[in-house]
């Protein structure tokens, strides 16, 4: 299983962090390719591995700024990629939930976490001299950190059996599996090249300080800045009225309320036409009606709050099987 996409959708604008830091990855491996001419100079690899790498036995001395460095290594071009990958897909809805500054902090605490509990492994079993590289760590914060928080969201998926296919999987279901295969490995394999207890040491310190700051401290949220409302049992119109425009599902909407506009959210797949839809807000009936291509009917009607004022639609958009209309306030 490969993971390729997600449907959380971001709030507050690019992750400009979560790019830095992979493109930050991808020029030090671009440096490690040219100095060590693809890794084939022995000597070179070994000389950066061991002057950047984390090192089990001094990282138990006190030695931890190795495990910073050692985080923007990689010891070949599959182990850059799938570190990329799930990075830029589950990084950037953990910078928007946190805001830049507190996911850049909790990305390097994350690693540094799982840098420290591999040491300890890593010692007990005798291996405490041999180097440790990659994001693997402080990647698996991040995903740890985005199961909690995005519990529903459903992760687009490459599957590889007899054949090739792909699939949506909820993230409750998809990263568990993920972290029972890291389990798994590292009990196969304990003394093998993968830092599997680096894995599992980052999801666990990830999901827990995620799951404490939701529970105990949600103001650190970039997200307390908006009012989420969500409306209770909204009326759709009935799957008939939809005129074949979707072939999936339909969630409850959400609202989001922010200083100066209100933001809707609805689940909508297989919506044909979404590069044309259009909203109609009737203030009488405090109804918001979305409409797709040329038909006369709308694809779904939602009855908002009262409360809500509203003074004109700023715009319409679908991306990822999310429908996203702003309002604007008076």
């Amino acid at each position: 299983m490969f993971p390729i996409h997600d449907d959380t959708p971001r709030l507050h604008g690019r992750p400009y962090v979560n790019y830095s830091i992979i493109a930050l990855n991808v020029i030090i491996f671009i440096w490690e390719v040219i100095e060590t001419n693809f890794f084939s100079d022995v000597v070179k690899t070994n000389q950066i591995f061991f002057s950047y790498g984390t090192i089990p036995d001094l990282v138990l001395q006190g030695d931890l700024f190795p495990i910073i460095t050692s985080m923007f290594l990689h010891g070949g071009i599959m182990h850059i990629i799938g570190n990329m990958v799930f990075l830029y897909i589950f990084g950037d809805n953990i910078e928007d939930r946190f805001g830049h500054f507190k996911y850049l902090i909790l990305y390097i605490l994350w690693g540094i976490a799982a840098g420290v509990i591999h040491s300890f492994y890593a010692v007990s079993v005798g291996s405490g001299n041999i180097p440790a590289v990659g994001a693997s760590g402080a990647i698996s914060g991040v995903i740890g950190a985005y199961l909690i928080l995005f519990p529903k969201a459903k992760i687009l998926t490459i599957i590889t059996a007899f054949f090739i296919t792909t699939v949506r999987i909820p993230a409750i279901a998809y990263i568990p599996l993920w972290f029972i295969l890291q389990v798994i490995f590292s009990i196969i394999n304990p003394e093998g090249g993968v830092a599997y207890l680096a894995h599992i040491g980052g999801f666990v310190v990830g999901a827990g300080t995620s799951y404490i700051a939701k529970t105990l401290f949600p103001s650190i949220f970039q997200r307390q800045n908006i009012n989420r409302n969500v409306i209770k049992k909204n009326k759709l119109y009935p799957k008939r009225r939809y005129e074949d425009n979707t072939k999936g599902s339909i969630s409850d909407p959400d609202i989001i309320e922010s200083t100066n506009f209100y933001e809707i959210l609805i689940e909508m797949k297989g919506l044909v036409n979404s590069q044309d839809l259009r909203a109609i807000y009737e203030k009488t009936s405090h109804t918001l009606k979305i409409f797709s291509g040329e038909l006369v009917n709308p694809i779904l009607s939602i009855n908002l709050r009262e409360d809500m004022d509203v003074s004109r639609i700023r715009d319409v958009s679908y991306l990822n099987g999310i429908i996203r209309v702003r309002l604007l306030k008076t």
